[in-house]
């Protein structure tokens, strides 16, 4: 992906909100929202395209219009649709709306009645009371955006991991190209594969490293150069994101990538064992005294510690120290441990390919299965299938596995979980499915007491398997429902119930502490896309390093095994 495809993806949401904001049609906005995920998921240039003079039609959600705006933002040109809604509400939705309980209603009464447009302004209105009088608001709304904004200004500083992927790995092939470069890896926080990540970070050790050093701060997209030495270098992107660019020699690259990789929990953990020892750790290196002992490798650093390896990805000091010292580390999951995705969508609800393409695209990257799980019926705008439609569908996905050779496609729904805790479809339909993935999609805001319940009722039905995005969070968009995640897992574990990671950068839900505590538990897991194209299919990396995250192994996950074991493990 480029930087323009994300940029566009941006103007489109941007624009999805601002209709939000007049009261648009619903499947006007939700028509900007799928192509913005359209972008965002599209692996092809744009730019090229758009200079190939390809038809940007063939583009899932990109249809006549979308295409047309798409053509002059390449162009440079002004889309007048963005202006005229930027003047006629100069607010700024995305932070605004990510406030708990602002919806686009409370912001337009906020900016018509208080003139407010910021957070900034938000909590100079709420400080000085002057929300609570408003019409639909409270005292306790007031005392709730005041909370809020202060966790929104601590957390959403930060991209999304995937995002960051697609500024990250372009820097990294450019400076490859350089017969200079000898080694060259990114650390920090991406490394390590958190959700959100603050700055890039590249370490390398080189040959005539200054010229490796000039190459790097004249990368395109550099908008400004912060710093630049023999040694290092810090750029900040025309996107914003700043990256470090630091040189070592070759007799110190390990502890250079432990070091910035951190985190530093963890390095302060490693350095009060050096510290027992009599030894002393840095970025240049293990010491006694002054002889250097360990260096070149992160391995020989751990080994000389007395720890065996640590991936980069438990290092937050959760319990890995003592696991290393023990030879207890997990043998954590691999992508290659995956065969197949359970939870996708196809064009016969909100997806963008067909019940064929998606099975193609799934085999394609070694997959022994694919669960089919459309959305049922109360979710209207994806248009959810009825009992019905159902029934038809099924009949399609039999008729496809007689032609499809080693694949096989499992029928299955990604029901909504109704408020009562019951399900949106009936068992009479549920029975004929080989997989039934419950999901919240409405009513997120129950008190936590209610929603703990509602999903607990749902585990109790005898068909249901899988319990989808189990917290519903969106990551810098919104946080999740108030739920009691230890009485979900052990009601889980009770009904053979399966709770879901799912792999979309925006979920990663569950999260690395839960997912660790699914696991200590005995809950089994699924890692999935939810993909609602064949691109989609690709984002089951993201899955597989939150589970990494939380120490997950192949044996904890169900869609590691294969086909006869994985249909015997969802007959509960």
């Amino acid at each position: 992906m480029s930087n323009k495809n994300i940029e566009i993806a941006n103007i489109f949401n941007h624009l999805a909100d601002l209709l939000e904001l007049e009261g648009e049609n619903p499947f006007r906005i939700r028509a900007y929202r799928s192509g913005a995920t359209s972008m965002e998921n599209l692996t092809k240039d744009v730019e090229i395209m758009v200079k190939d003079n390809e038809d940007l039609t063939t583009i899932p959600n990109i249809g006549v219009d979308l295409a047309q705006k798409i053509i002059d933002i390449v162009n440079g040109k002004e889309i007048r649709l963005l202006k005229e809604l930027k003047a006629k509400n100069p607010i700024d939705y995305e932070n605004l709306s990510k406030v708990q309980g602002l919806g686009p209603k409370r912001i337009k009464k906020l900016y018509q009645d208080l003139r407010i447009t910021n957070l900034k302004e938000l909590e100079t209105a709420a400080a000085n009371q002057q929300i609570r009088h408003l019409e639909g608001f409270s005292e306790k709304i007031e005392d709730q955006i005041i909370n809020d904004i202060d966790k929104i200004e601590n957390k959403y500083n930060r991209l999304k991991n995937a995002v960051v992927e697609e500024y990250a790995q372009p820097i990294v092939e450019y400076l490859k190209k350089d017969t200079n470069v000898h080694k060259i890896e990114l650390a920090g926080s991406y490394r390590r594969k958190k959700e959100t990540v603050g700055d890039i970070d590249i370490l390398i050790t080189c040959t005539s490293c200054q010229t490796v050093v000039d190459k790097f701060v004249n990368y395109k997209d550099v908008q400004t150069i912060l710093a630049q030495g023999e040694s290092r270098a810090s750029v900040l992107l025309n996107s914003g994101i700043q990256v470090d660019l630091r040189v070592f020699p070759k007799e110190s690259y390990g502890a250079a990538l432990n070091y910035f990789t951190g985190s530093k929990a963890h390095n302060i953990a490693l350095r009060k064992i050096a510290k027992d020892n009599d030894l002393k750790i840095n970025e240049y290196g293990l010491f006694k005294g002054d002889e250097r002992i360990a260096g070149e490798s992160e391995e020989e650093i751990y080994k000389k510690l007395g720890l065996t390896y640590i991936e980069p990805e438990l290092r937050e000091d959760t319990g890995e120290i003592e696991a290393a010292k023990k030879n207890e580390l997990p043998k954590l999951i691999k992508l290659s441990d995956i065969k197949g995705d359970l939870h996708t969508h196809t064009n016969a609800t909100d997806g963008n390919n067909s019940l064929e393409e998606m099975a193609e695209a799934a085999k394609a990257l070694g997959y022994e299965y694919i669960g089919n799980t459309e959305h049922s019926k109360r979710v209207a705008m994806a248009k959810g299938l009825d009992e019905k439609a159902l029934t038809e569908h099924i009949k399609k996905i039999d008729n496809l596995n007689e032609k499809l050779k080693d694949f096989k496609i499992l029928k299955g729904i990604e029901v909504d979980i109704l408020e009562d805790g019951t399900l949106d479809l009936p068992d009479s339909i549920l029975k004929e499915l080989d997989i039934v993935i419950g999901a919240i999609h409405y009513n997120q805001n129950l008190p936590k007491e209610k929603q703990t319940e509602r999903i607990l009722k749902a585990m109790d039905n005898p068909y249901f398997n899988i319990l989808a995005h189990p917290t519903g969070r969106l990551i810098n968009q919104r946080e999740g429902y108030d739920v009691d995640m230890e009485k979900i897992m052990k009601k889980a574990k009770d009904t053979n119930s399966i709770l879901e990671i799912n792999a979309h950068p925006s979920r990663l839900d569950l999260n690395n502490t839960n997912a660790k505590m699914a696991k200590n538990m005995g809950v089994k897991l699924s890692i999935a896309t939810d993909a609602h194209d064949i691109s989609g299919l690709k984002n089951m990396k993201y899955g597989v390093n939150q589970a990494r995250r939380g120490w997950i192994e192949a044996k904890d996950v169900v869609n590691t095994n294969d086909l006869t074991t994985i249909k015997q493990i969802l007959k509960k």
